[in-house]
């Protein structure tokens, strides 16, 4: 007798050096990242805002569980690629949202990173005080 598994969708979302890997199961709508909740990992509600904006473009916020391991970058930088991972994870489940997130704007990556120091300045853009005498 074969058991039937659970139906999973999993993405990668990015955002400047944060890595978020995504898994979406059919639940009742808990969030988990790294292994806490994500009241108790994003402490403000503009960050878990941001990161549920996919669901509520969809109509989906209480049909999924989410499990979401993310590593690198800031709070806001994770909850921007977890945001990105679960928008993708979203169209894996029903590819017919894709054009009402694509128009929000959470299927593109956003690509901003930060410049690097160039050598004998004090910052990527920053100068010394110039001198003339």
């Amino acid at each position: 007798m074969a058991v039937k598994k659970a139906v999973e969708y999993r993405a990668t979302g990015r955002r400047k050096t944060a890595v978020a890997r995504v898994r979406l199961a059919l639940g009742v709508g808990k969030m988990r990242v790294n292994g806490k909740d994500a009241v108790d990992y994003f402490p403000t509600d503009s960050m878990r805002g941001y990161i549920e904006q996919p669901f509520e473009i969809s109509d989906t916020s209480k049909r999924y569980d989410v499990m979401v391991n993310v590593c690198g970058g800031g709070p806001m930088g994770q909850a921007g690629a977890i945001r990105h991972g679960i928008s993708r994870a979203l169209i894996q489940a029903d590819p017919e949202l894709k054009a009402a997130l694509k128009d929000a704007g959470c299927l593109t990556r956003d690509s901003r990173e930060k410049e690097r120091k160039k050598p004998g300045q004090p910052g990527a853009r920053k100068r010394f005080q110039f001198s003339k005498r």
